[in-house]
């Protein structure tokens, strides 16, 4: 049996954000099994804690959604570096640095408790890139069953860091909120992109409302989706929206599923290129128990 947490990830509040599964002491678990366990739990993702192979870092990771593995992913990272930074510390204030091994890379995690508020915030372990693969608006609509004219102002694009996203801008809350996945067109969409998942936002107060599908992998509609917030430094920079230095960047995700979720997103800027990006958050403890080896 296997000691297992869940939270609910990029909220303070019980039962919204984005729900967790960390699984720990699974050094001896195939990548099979892991599958079949997070299959089991079939959250948007469930994250394995190992034992690192630097000593010096806090712990190697994996991470997976119902249906496949993925090299880095935002919810899990900020969930987990919560948990073994709060079990390290039960009581007082603290602030502490997490190292997690992912796949995609290393990345440190910075944990602060003050009072009953605990955040923490990452650096994202790639800087997003162009990903290949086409976006056309016209399509991108009829895929998301709007309007053409809903698609903008910013121009489509398709960015990856680890994962990839096609990145579609709407005018309004009202098209963001109207906004679903059609078949045939979202499969046609998905292989013109060459991407298994899209995330829809629109401009909110001084930051962005998002909403992000990925039927294929399993996940209909994800509360909060990290990896994607991260790279939108990409696609925000693409279409002029950051100036040089630091951009704090408020976003909100989940709302239209009932899961509000909250994230923080910081990108640095020189010479117009992203120099790196920071994502911030809070999660809540929700269960632990033990689940069996599968």
């Amino acid at each position: 049996m296997l000691p297992f947490s869940t939270y609910d990830v990029f909220t303070e509040t019980a039962f919204a954000g984005n729900p967790l599964a960390i699984v720990e002491a699974a050094d001896g678990l195939s990548t099979a099994q892991m599958q079949t366990i997070a299959r089991e739990f079939n959250l948007s993702e469930t994250i394995f804690v190992q034992t690192p192979d630097d000593p010096a870092h806090t712990a190697k990771v994996r991470i997976f959604f119902p249906t496949a593995e993925i090299p880095f992913a935002g919810h899990p990272t900020i969930g987990c570096a919560i948990h073994l930074a709060t079990d390290a510390h039960p009581s007082g204030d603290f602030e502490t640095e997490i190292t997690l091994e992912e796949v995609a890379g290393l990345v440190p995690v910075i944990v602060v408790r003050s009072g009953d508020r605990v955040t923490a915030e990452f650096t994202a372990p790639k800087l997003p890139v162009p990903h290949p693969g086409q976006a056309d608006p016209a399509l991108l609509a009829r895929a998301l069953d709007l309007p053409e004219a809903a698609i903008g102002p910013h121009t489509p694009g398709i960015w990856q860091g680890g994962p990839a996203f096609l990145y579609a801008p709407l005018h309004d809350l009202e098209a963001l909120a109207r906004a679903r996945p059609i078949e045939p067109y979202w499969s046609e969409m998905m292989d013109a992109a060459h991407v298994d998942s899209a995330y829809l936002y629109t401009a909110e107060g001084p930051g962005y409302r998002a909403r992000m599908f990925s039927p294929t992998a399993g996940i209909g509609e994800d509360p909060a989706t990290g990896s994607a917030s991260a790279l939108l430094a990409g696609q925000l920079l693409a279409n002029g929206v950051l100036t040089e230095g630091t951009n704090t960047i408020p976003l909100a995700q989940g709302v239209e599923m009932g899961r509000p979720s909250r994230i923080g997103l910081s990108v640095d800027v020189a010479e117009n290129a992203v120099t790196a990006i920071r994502i911030a958050g809070s999660a809540v403890p929700i269960s632990s128990g033990q689940i069996r080896q599968a």
